[in-house]
């Protein structure tokens, strides 16, 4: 790798760390208001940001743990449009794991995957997916409206231009997936329908 493109991907991490620690302070203090930086930020730069902090506040159990070794595998369904925002998260270590991109994603793969999000270009195929998914220990997020009451775990949703989420912890733990009280406190709770 040249220096310049060392230094960038250096610079882009650094930035990346502070919307990380921006969104780390949001969570702790259970005051969920969008500053104006990230309210500038595009709904994918902040949706990039939820889903590698969902991970911190998310324990997989060991009788579920995926068997991907020291990597943390991120899975995109569907079209992309995280941009360059998933970059800024690639090669992020949590939880000592290496957050890995995979996208696209496709049907052969998903059990690969300890992340799956699930765009929402994939609506009209969301019933064969979530059968698919059904009892994997995947943390499966989405943004297609109803996605968490369809058993899905967690799904983005806007409300008034801000990125919020809702989530379904009957869901999390049908696959042995637990999900930390900070979090459900900053989420809309759902149920299957």
């Amino acid at each position: 790798m040249s220096k310049p493109a060392f230094h960038k991907r250096r610079l882009l991490r650094g930035i990346m760390l502070v919307w990380i620690v921006l969104l780390d302070l949001l969570v702790v203090t259970c005051n969920w208001t969008l500053s104006d930086e990230v309210e500038r930020a595009s709904e994918y730069d902040v949706k990039a940001a939820f889903l590698l902090n969902f991970v911190r506040f998310v324990d997989w159990s060991d009788r579920t743990r995926s068997g991907t070794g020291n990597e943390l595998i991120l899975g995109i369904a569907g079209e992309d449009h995280f941009g360059n925002a998933l970059n800024l998260i690639r090669g992020v270590t949590v939880k000592n794991r290496t957050l890995v991109i995979k996208n696209p994603v496709d049907s052969n793969s998903l059990a690969d995957c300890d992340i799956l999000f699930i765009s929402a270009s994939e609506k009209d195929r969301l019933p064969s997916l979530m059968a698919t998914l059904k009892d994997l220990p995947i943390l499966t997020v989405s943004e297609i409206e109803g996605f968490a009451q369809r058993g899905g775990i967690i799904n983005f949703i806007i409300v008034g231009n801000k990125v919020h989420f809702e989530v379904n912890p009957d869901a999390a733990k049908h696959v042995g997936i637990h999900i930390s009280s900070q979090l459900l406190k900053l989420a809309r709770i759902v149920t299957d329908e």
